[in-house]
């Protein structure tokens, strides 16, 4: 039997390990998702096919905004319980960058949940910024405008001073100084002012290059000095506020986070003894989520827990403040990833692209006596490998396929019957494959050929439109079934898209101990559809997704439990249509339907299409403007 075999099923993808308890398996072998981690959970496949019936079918991307709710509450709860741990003397405030996910019903959903616990919003841009300053913060948040600055990014950042927010403006470069205090003057207003120091430490990960000293952002030791030397020949010292640092995102070290944080810490007290008046101490993004559930410090994973987290951040500003004698800051951090990751999950369905039985079909049938002695050699191993001689009947397999090869470029073999060889040489892989799972043997000759044999399987989704952080830096997402949990699988496959493009395959998986390079995967042949979801997709995804053969959003429904522990679908958002994405590209609609009629009236001139035709013809290419860019979805009217 082979190995993985005795694997239980939700330890075969991994679900314990990456799930963060949002995620289980029921008694009918269906994934679900448990937005408040205990008590009742949402059947996938139940929410699947009541989505299909109402004529939102996969791709869909899945949302559980009480999950944004859970992370809320716990990324604040973590930090108040090491605050209360270590006696420290402030509090902590926290904000959502934008950049981690744009979208309308995502920072709708953080803002209501976390007007509780006066959850602020991170700006990096102008449009950023102009969205931010229409929305509903509470009193006591921040607004803080980070990333690089012009007149009109300043000028707009005091337009949410003249509004009553909190804005604090952070100075990425010396000449912003000049243009914050040409504002100052011009408008009277004074916001808090926040510095970002370029720190000697760096993060972990794929993003490390993002901190440290050569990173894009912030300001040295000597330009720090420099800002306060401007400030103070002003008088405007006690307008700085905030020391913020940023050393990258996911750092999957915590060891990097205890020396940024320290060295953080240190340049605050250092200021602080300087006379500034700082209040805030940002220590930036960077939380790490576990993605393979390996809690090692790979690059999809982190090594530590959001507690320990909380618990390094506060101690280690407490212990410098305290050796420095001055007063601990308000800590604030912009852990989005952390808030937005788990509430996503993409379900979409797929199936083997090869036909099972096509090449048991092609290698059966009686051997002619003419037939080449390669490819009655090649029948004669299919009959009679073995687990006791599967390696050197594979071998010999090898070198009768090279024959058959050579006799076809030479013209000495028919299409047919290299065919023929083909089929027989991949059954006799499958088999060789088989006994060497079944007698434990491992080579690195049978992993290439482990890797070789996998299935294709075609799932209806774009990577380079939902995935695109697998695709652009090889960060792994968990990918599973969402039902058929108590069957254990018999195939093992990779996934590849819609796209036109090599690169749109997934062919790395979550493990604990390695990268797997096959996804274990059921037969897809009983007729049904076969559902497999990409979860933990929250954070990034949404806003960085390309459009690649013009391949648009998915479908997406907002989906929650009420207080039986019942699901409602709260909201269906419809992908984009084929006219919308023509339209991003330059290509309006209404111009294209003016194009094709024009050539349909020329076919209609030239007695080369009848009227009727015509006429149906034009309407159909009307109709095809609203439908879905993805396979097998019904066609809606245009909207």
């Amino acid at each position: 039997m082979d190995q993985r075999d005795r694997i239980p099923i939700p330890s075969l993808y991994g679900i314990e390990n990456w799930g963060n308890s949002y995620f289980d398996i029921n008694s009918a072998g269906h994934l679900l998702v448990k937005p408040f981690r205990s008590g009742a959970g949402v059947d996938l496949f139940d929410v699947v096919e009541t989505l299909s019936a109402r004529r939102c079918p996969t791709p869909v991307m899945l949302r559980f905004p009480q999950i944004l709710e859970t992370q809320i509450r716990e990324l604040h709860q973590a930090f108040q319980s090491a605050i209360t741990e270590f006696g420290y003397g402030a509090s902590y405030q926290a904000v959502f960058p934008m950049k981690v996910n744009h979208r309308r019903d995502v920072v709708d959903e953080l803002l209501r949940f976390g007007s509780r616990y006066g959850l602020g919003l991170e700006v990096g841009s102008k449009a950023e910024l102009y969205v931010a300053l229409a929305l509903p913060l509470p009193e006591e948040s921040l607004l803080i405008c980070n990333g690089f600055k012009d007149d009109s990014f300043i000028e707009m950042a005091f337009w949410g001073i003249e509004t009553g927010k909190r804005v604090v403006v952070v100075v990425e470069q010396v000449r912003e100084i000049t243009n914050l205090l040409r504002m100052i003057e011009r408008t009277g207003r004074v916001p808090m002012i926040g510095f970002r120091g370029k720190l000697y430490s760096k993060g972990s990960g794929k993003w490390e290059e993002s901190g440290g000293q050569t990173s894009k952002f912030g300001l040295s030791s000597i330009e720090l000095i420099e800002c306060v030397r401007i400030l103070r020949e002003r008088g405007l010292e006690r307008a700085l506020k905030m020391l913020h640092f940023h050393i990258g995102s996911q750092i999957t070290d915590i060891r990097k986070i205890k020396a940024a944080v320290k060295e953080a810490s240190r340049v605050y007290a250092k200021m602080r003894k300087m006379n500034l008046e700082i209040d805030y101490l940002n220590v930036g993004g960077g939380l790490g989520i576990d993605y393979d559930g390996s809690k090692t410090p790979s690059d999809s994973s982190a090594n530590y827990t959001l507690q320990e987290f909380a618990n390094d951040v506060v101690y280690t500003i407490s212990d410098v403040c305290q050796a420095e004698d001055v007063p601990a800051p308000t800590i604030v951090s912009e852990s989005g990833r952390a808030l937005t990751v788990y509430h996503s999950v993409l379900v979409t369905t797929c199936e083997n692209r090869t036909d099972p039985g096509l090449s048991t079909r092609v290698a059966a049938g009686p051997m002619e006596e003419e037939d080449s002695p390669a490819l009655l050699e090649l029948s004669e191993i299919a009959r009679d490998i073995t687990v006791k001689n599967f390696r050197e009947y594979y071998h010999d397999a090898i070198q009768q396929r090279e024959e058959l090869f050579t006799l076809f470029d030479l013209g000495y073999l028919s299409l047919e019957n290299r065919a023929r060889g083909e089929a027989l040489f991949e059954e006799i892989c499958e088999r060789a494959l088989r006994f060497a799972r079944q007698a434990n043997y491992q080579s690195d000759e049978f992993e290439l050929l482990e890797k070789a044999l996998r299935k294709k399987y075609v799932a209806n989704f774009s990577v380079f439109q939902s995935v695109p952080d697998f695709w652009s830096v090889g960060l792994l997402f968990p990918v599973l079934p969402i039902h058929r949990l108590n069957e254990y699988p018999s195939e093992y496959g990779v996934l590849v898209d819609l796209t036109c493009d090599s690169d749109g395959t997934i062919d790395s998986f979550v493990d604990v101990k390695e990268i797997k390079e096959i996804l274990e995967l059921h037969p897809t042949t009983d007729g049904g559809p076969y559902y497999i979801a990409i979860c933990l997709l929250g954070a990034y995804q949404d806003v960085m997704g390309d459009y690649h053969n013009l391949f648009g959003t998915v479908n997406e429904a907002q989906v929650v439990l009420d207080e039986r522990g019942q699901y409602h679908v709260r909201k269906i958002v419809r992908g984009d249509g084929v006219g919308e994405m023509g339209g991003i590209a330059g290509y309006p609609p209404a111009d294209l339907a003016r194009g094709f009629s024009a050539r349909i009236e020329a076919m209609v001139r030239s007695r080369r299409l009848s009227e009727e035709k015509a006429a149906a013809l034009l309407e159909e290419y009307r109709k095809r403007s609203g439908e879905p860019t993805y396979l097998g979805q019904s066609v809606d009217p245009p909207r």
